[in-house]
């Protein structure tokens, strides 16, 4: 039977907010659908577990299954639908970061808004632009300008366990990726074992910088043995601690680590990058603000947010999230911090129609575990977004389910393959260490759009994905049986995001 029917049901086109009407079950052609979602969620991981299931008719907005709708949930990262769909409403799907060199008083002034994408390559290309205005040599500072946004890199609920990972990054505006999943803040670790047992393990940083430090206690194991090495910064230093053991013989391996203070970070590889074209800096590297009448000798700007949101969403990318947070601030209020930027965001979803006495967030990616919401509230925002004109660009970035492309599938790239929801699903995932949540759209057998959101807190055991997808499969089909025959031939599926709370070793 369906139970706790939405707070918020669209009737005849008309929006009717707090009314909990009494809605039939909706008979699908292989069965009745909330038999099978009810079958489903019998699952013996979900006993004691605070489940949220809503299912609605994109079209009509009528609810077609609903199972504690409005409990307040952690969403993990389905927080970030509700981010990204008030940074396309506010900052428009053609924002785009800008980050600049200028010159004043013999200083040289580089300068971000935000931009997660500047990775070395980038730098280089600015240093190159510097070298062919026909600068040899900077008399002054090279002066790191992160001023656009608030000096707090991180929110006030993160775990400090979390922060050393790329998954908790810090926030500036002026920062670095090491890679093409855009992992701002971070450094790769780079290991490989030395030619000889007993020797230090190989160790490398890129991008190339004097601000991060390698402090290798590892050695080189026996051909075979178990590798047990360890890759830890502690929170305030720039000190990668590397230990334990990594056998003759084995692959190179590498890691991801964060960067205390990232735009002295992308000023030093900059700075190296202008040594390499030719460009010496008289002075120091430092952190200040670029002065009025500054002369802007190079300009780099980042792709549009309606391309941007493509690595965001799919690879959910917590970085991303957080510099959108600033960057809604900064454009609302004139201040690039979380304090400007969560109430836009809230005030803006509001305007959607999501009800957001039902909402609170502490950050806008979803690690924090001060964020609730409700499936039926995740259902709304889902539902409302096809109206606006940004919508396509919206939707093409979500992850789609079986899709083995990082850019296409996404963190849904391994999941559903092989199932009726294969290419059919396109939803947001989450992951915390107890809390999962799939919330998106799938098309039924009659081509219809339904629009469904599964979070799952407090459940036993490994997260229980499998069971997100086969409600999804289910709604793919609109068969139970076929689900359940479907997804036997898929294995269930643990992870998923980069949000969890890992330990041990040297993941993620």
């Amino acid at each position: 039977m369906i139970k706790n029917v939405g707070a918020a049901l669209l009737l005849g086109g008309s929006m009717v907010l707090g009314g909990a009407a009494a809605v039939p079950a909706y008979a699908a052609p292989g069965g009745d659908l909330a038999e099978d979602l009810d079958a489903i969620l019998q699952d013996g991981r979900l006993q004691g577990a605070t489940v949220g299931v809503v299912v609605r008719d994109a079209g009509t907005g009528e609810v077609l299954y609903d199972r504690n709708g409005d409990g307040q949930v952690t969403p993990a990262s389905n927080n970030k639908l509700q981010t990204s769909a008030a940074a396309f409403g506010i900052l428009g799907p053609g924002h785009r970061f800008r980050t600049t060199v200028s010159v004043k008083g013999g200083d040289l002034y580089l300068k971000g808004t935000g931009d997660t994408t500047m990775r070395a390559a980038e730098y280089d290309r600015l240093a190159a632009a510097v070298a062919a205005k026909g600068i040899t040599r900077i008399k002054g500072d090279l002066v790191a300008d992160d001023t656009w946004f608030g000096a707090k890199r991180t929110p006030d609920d993160w775990d400090p366990a979390d922060l050393q990972y790329a998954y908790a990054g810090q926030t500036s505006a002026l920062t670095i990726a090491p890679n093409d999943d855009f992992d701002a803040g971070s450094i790769k670790i780079s290991l490989a074992p030395a030619a000889r047992e007993g020797k230090p393990v190989r160790a490398g940083l890129t991008p190339g910088t004097d601000v991060v430090k390698i402090d290798n206690r590892s050695v080189t194991g026996p051909p075979g043995s178990a590798s047990t090495l360890a890759v830890n910064r502690s929170n305030g230093t720039n000190t990668i601690v590397i230990t334990g053991s990594h056998p003759a013989g084995a692959a190179p391996t590498s890691v991801l680590r964060t960067v205390e203070e990232p735009a002295l970070y992308a000023a030093d590889v900059f700075r190296k990058a202008l040594k390499a074209h030719g460009v010496e800096v008289s002075g120091a590297t430092e952190r200040g603000r670029t002065p009025p009448g500054a002369r802007t000798i190079a300009t780099r700007t980042s792709m549009p947010l309606s391309r941007l949101a493509k690595p965001f969403l799919k690879l959910s990318n917590n970085v991303m999230a957080e510099t959108l947070v600033k960057a809604i601030g900064r454009e609302v209020r004139g201040e690039g911090t979380w304090e400007a930027g969560l109430p836009a965001i809230t005030a803006y979803i509001r305007r959607l129609g999501v009800d957001t006495s039902q909402v609170t967030m502490t950050d806008g990616s979803g690690l924090s575990r001060g964020n609730h919401t409700t499936a039926v509230q995740l259902g709304t925002l889902l539902r409302n977004v096809r109206k606006t004109r940004w919508f396509p660009a919206w939707h093409a970035a979500l992850p789609i389910a079986g899709q083995p492309d990082p850019l296409a599938g996404g963190t849904l790239a391994n999941r559903m393959r092989g199932t009726a929801a294969d290419g059919k699903v396109r939803a947001k995932t989450g992951t915390l260490t107890g809390v999962t949540a799939l919330s998106g759209y799938v098309k039924d057998p009659g081509g219809r759009t339904l629009i469904f959101s599964s979070v799952f807190n407090g459940y036993s055991g490994g997260a229980p994905k499998d069971i997100e997808d086969k409600i999804a499969v289910r709604l793919a089909t609109g068969d139970g049986d076929g689900a359940r025959t479907a997804l036997r031939r898929t294995a269930p599926v643990d992870g998923g995001d980069l949000e969890a709370s890992w330990t041990g070793g040297i993941r993620p």
